[in-house]
């Protein structure tokens, strides 16, 4: 049922009753595992990731001393249901899919990602509008690449926020918007939110749509099939290479409430032991020079650190409140 490298969750729903009645009754959980699948959902190019998973679960294997393989799925709620039925013990979720890994599967969190020093980040907002959206003078960054990226409305910050609301309050009810995957906390849930208190009907959203993945949604305003989308700070460098100017005509404008990072989580199935051992080798992997490269091919990560659990409930209460 988990196909490679590619597994959807209406598959997986199609066959769970048989799956958890293979299930009912075992008493070996917690027995030492002899292979290990490690699920991902896609951030950037399918063809890239599975090259950079494959890598992940290469090193994994190397620190754990037994087979573990990568697996795509097209989207957390895919993950989960992974997680749920066994065919994923070890999963890499956004926040919310943490939450929906914990209550529904039973997963247990045990790393969070840090990116450029922090263990929370924003959702960022763009757009090809700024007249309408850009309330302020635009700002341009120049990377180290000497690519060009527009700010407007201070999210030139980083992470800060919430920024541009003012902007956002401009936002209509048909507006076209191109937001990740439902199961997002960047590209979905928290922006969504932000459009709930600002007045707007989140479940009458006309002109939105899900583009399937951060770099889908970037590439959607940049080539105009949406004025505003959605991604996770700075999802427009993913697309650097092949479209050397869409940090100039895809200006970020506005700024959710803080998120906590992604992050990793294993099956509850596992012993303790077992679950130490892979947050350990995580953990090893990311101190290596060639570790550290990998974990950034797949999701820009710069270090990992024990799960805040205090952060991911801030999580589930958008989760819970958003219905």
């Amino acid at each position: 049922m988990f196909s490679r490298k590619l597994f959807t969750a209406a598959a997986a729903v199609a066959g769970l009753g048989l799956v958890l009645a293979g299930c009912a009754g075992t008493d070996d959980a917690g027995a030492d595992p002899e292979a290990l699948v490690l699920g991902l959902v896609p951030s950037q190019d399918v063809d890239q990731l599975v090259t950079d998973g494959d890598a992940l679960a290469d090193l994994l294997t190397e620190q754990l001393g037994i087979p573990v393989t990568a697996e795509i799925t097209d989207n957390y709620a895919g993950l989960v249901v992974a997680m749920q039925t066994d065919q994923a013990q070890i999963g890499m979720f956004g926040p919310i899919g943490l939450v929906q890994a914990q209550d529904e599967a039973g997963a247990v969190p045990i790393l969070q990602s840090v990116r450029y020093g922090d263990s929370v980040y924003v959702t960022q907002w763009f757009t090809n509008d700024p007249d309408t959206y850009c309330l302020t003078d635009i700002v341009t960054e120049t990377d180290d690449d000497g690519v060009d990226y527009l700010y407007c409305n201070g999210t030139e910050e980083g992470n800060v926020g919430p920024l541009g609301e003012d902007a956002l309050a401009l936002v209509t009810q048909d507006e076209t918007i191109a937001f990740v995957d439902e199961g997002s906390a960047s590209g979905y849930y928290y922006p969504a939110t932000q459009l709930g208190l600002l007045g707007l009907d989140i479940n009458d959203l006309s002109g939105a749509f899900f583009a399937g993945g951060h770099p889908n949604a970037v590439r959607a305003v940049y080539d105009g099939d949406a004025v505003i989308g959605t991604s996770f700070n700075d999802a427009r460098t993913s697309l650097a290479e092949e479209t050397p100017d869409i940090g100039e005509k895809v200006v970020v404008f506005a700024h959710s409430t803080l998120i906590p990072n992604d992050g990793v989580a294993v099956s509850g199935t596992l012993s303790t032991e077992w679950q130490d051992k892979i947050a350990d080798a995580f953990l090893a992997i990311a101190d290596t020079e060639d570790g550290a490269a990998v974990l950034d091919a797949v999701y820009s990560i710069d270090g990992l650190v024990p799960a805040d659990l205090e952060a991911l409930e801030n999580a589930r209460a958008v989760y819970e409140n958003f219905g």
